[in-house]
């Protein structure tokens, strides 16, 4: 677990809301505008009872649009309903917005995941020690658009770096010549170079003398 990836815990004890981020969800969900008010309505609440009457008063929606949107929060798994006891043993409804804090987080994560990542032009500007030309972009989008896979074209590159060859027709030319022997994946590759040194082996081991 990352240290500055957000959790659950922390959105509950926090009261952590970025108003971005429930209309993003409210827009991804399509939820309605009484939807979008009944979430908002819980999420400010301080004690999450789910009483009608009360929320009647505060959101000025009858009681249809409310059962009808609750329902429709509780469908889509951005809300659920917990029975609770107080001290006296008597129970209560109340709303739990974990699903929703769950759904906050995840997107959070993904965005912060995707800014970490690495692209495949961040791979060859590191590799080439400089930045890339604009014909060398169009090096990569064209390799990219005849069906070469991001990790293939990494492989080459790192093929070429090994063999002190940085140089893109090198590359090129490599990538080709997988190409035709079938190889699609670093998998690929891997087996092809092992089944190589395979046969070196069988003929470095061949006794010649017991063959005449």
């Amino acid at each position: 677990e990352g240290k500055n990836m957000p959790n659950i815990e922390f959105l509950e004890e926090q009261r952590f809301t970025v108003s971005s981020h429930l209309i993003d969800v409210a827009l991804n969900h399509k939820l309605s505008l009484n939807d979008f008010l009944l979430l908002m309505y819980f999420e400010d609440s301080k004690n999450k009872l789910f009483d009608v009457n009360i929320i009647t008063d505060t959101l000025s929606l009858n009681e249809d649009d409310i059962l009808n949107s609750f329902n429709h929060l509780l469908t889509l798994n951005l809300i659920k309903l917990e029975t609770i006891k107080d001290k006296t043993n008597k129970c209560f409804e109340k709303i739990s917005l974990v699903p929703l804090y769950q759904a906050l987080v995840s997107k959070v994560e993904r965005k912060q995941k995707e800014q970490q990542k690495e692209t495949i032009y961040d791979i060859f500007q590191k590799e080439f020690g400089r930045k890339l030309s604009p014909m060398e972009y169009e090096y990569i989008n064209a390799w990219l658009e005849k069906g070469f896979g991001e990790e293939l074209v990494c492989e080459a590159l790192k093929e070429s770096v090994y063999n002190g060859v940085k140089s893109f027709r090198y590359i090129d030319s490599k990538l080709y010549e997988w190409q035709k022997k079938g190889y699609k994946s670093k998998e690929d590759v891997i087996k092809g170079l092992k089944s190589k040194e395979n046969k070196h082996q069988e003929l470095f081991d061949y006794n010649w003398l017991e063959d005449e």
